[in-house]
């Protein structure tokens, strides 16, 4: 971490006090501290001596991070920026939950080998809607601000965006490692994902921004605000990059589409046994990027595992506090007690969910069925899954055996429980 001064400067508004996985209550915080705590987990910062300069003048800053409301359901990758955002927030600090509804139109060609489809308007309102009743179990709603950028980038004229387009080169565009290796390779480019970068950028120049914060897959888009900044005449905006978090197998980003996932609307059972399946390593990396707790704290905890803690024990906080965090206590303290009883006496839930799957008598083929009950996003998924081992089925709890053939089918009429790796079980009804 940068040490900002030489000495123990302190900044001119209070910053809070934290309780152990709560947001800061009350006490004023050095600088050095408080950059500590900015710049924990972040990737990059760009620059440090900017970031500097605007904390001393004392006054808050204005941070943003855009939101391109892509897909209905958050999952906890998501909140590594949210969480950040909740830290300006705990110093003070004005904070704007920006929804990329005009952006989306255009679609984000961050990290694409092909250009991206663009959502349409129905699809973007619907996801905007579940997003803005989704962040304030990281935010604090009375201290947030959520905006659309459909409202400075709807109105701009043809002439506006010329004159915006005039301040960036085809050459850096062309510097973006995912349209070079386009470029480079014959891929298609549209003239309309140059636009993205600029819109992007634009919203800094529109909120006239102090610090944007994104993942590290956004550095391009993040630089080009702070280009554009400049050529309006702003003061350039700190760019903070921040990791994609680990899916749950510790090595690929969390993405619904790998299945590695953790969904801020999970029930506590799932969301709590998924927490504690991640390995010993990968718990500090989810205490720094996802945890409220101080760094102080979470030190401490490194201490006392390397002095003969059990590692399960201290998984077991961490899960609490995201499960309590987007759920509640009771919820949490629940879903320990069921882990508890599932796994080390054996046992499955207590409550399952029931699908009924229509199939006019006809056996299915399990990787279908697990389609048509929703475990899985296809097919191909499924039997992916039946290669692995992670299938069990069973027409009760004790009867529950994993399934070693592709072509294994379900009769039908029949009730089967269905349990897909270590955490996901489900009553399946075929009519």
């Amino acid at each position: 971490m940068l040490n900002a001064t030489a000495g123990v400067e302190s900044l001119n508004y209070s910053a809070p006090r934290r309780a152990p996985g709560m947001g800061f209550t009350g006490i004023r915080m050095h600088l050095d501290d408080q950059i500590a705590e900015l710049e924990r987990g972040a990737d990059e910062v760009l620059v440090v001596p900017d970031l500097v300069k605007k904390l001393r003048r004392g006054t808050p800053l204005r941070v943003k991070a855009g939101f391109d409301p892509t897909a209905p359901d958050l999952h906890l990758g998501h909140t590594v920026l949210l969480t950040k955002m909740r830290r300006f927030q705990d110093l003070g600090h004005e904070v704007t939950f920006l929804i990329g509804d005009f952006t989306s139109l255009i679609g984000d060609p961050s990290g694409r080998n092909v250009t991206r489809p663009a959502l349409t308007p129905e699809e973007i309102k619907a996801n905007a809607r579940t997003y803005e009743s989704q962040v304030y179990k990281i935010l604090d709603r009375a201290k947030t601000k959520v905006d659309f950028n459909s409202r400075w980038l709807g109105p701009l004229t043809h002439a506006d965006i010329v004159r915006l387009a005039a301040h960036y080169t085809v050459a850096r565009m062309l510097e973006r490692d995912d349209f070079s290796k386009r470029y480079k390779s014959g891929v298609p480019i549209s003239i309309h994902e140059f636009l993205y970068p600029l819109a992007q950028g634009y919203d800094s120049v529109a909120m006239r921004a102090d610090v944007e914060l994104g993942g590290t897959d956004q550095k391009f888009n993040l630089l080009v605000g702070r280009t554009l900044q400049e050529a309006y005449g702003q003061e350039p905006q700190v760019v903070m990059t921040m990791p994609l978090l680990e899916g749950l197998d510790g090595v690929k980003k969390m993405s619904k589409s790998l299945d590695n996932y953790i969904g801020i609307t999970e029930a506590p059972d799932s969301m709590f046994g998924k927490i504690m399946s991640i390995s010993d390593v990968l718990m500090w990396r989810y205490f720094e990027l996802l945890s409220l707790r101080p760094l102080a704290d979470i030190a401490a905890l490194k201490r006392a595992a390397a002095e003969g803690r059990n590692p399960r024990d201290i998984k077991f906080e961490l899960a609490s506090e995201i499960v309590t965090r987007f759920h509640d206590a009771a919820c949490a303290a629940r879903a320990q007690a069921e882990f508890v009883a599932r796994f080390r006496q054996g046992g499955v839930p207590e409550k399952i969910d029931t699908i009924q799957l229509a199939t006019d008598g006809k056996p299915v083929r399990l990787a279908n069925a697990l389609k048509l009950a929703g475990l899985v996003a296809s097919t191909s998924e499924g039997n992916r899954l039946i290669d692995q081992g992670a299938v069990r089925v069973g027409t009760d709890a004790q009867s529950l055996e994993k399934v070693v053939q592709r072509e294994r089918e379900l009769a039908a009429p029949g009730t089967y429980l269905v349990q897909v790796g270590k955490l996901r079980y489900l009553w399946v009804e075929l009519r």
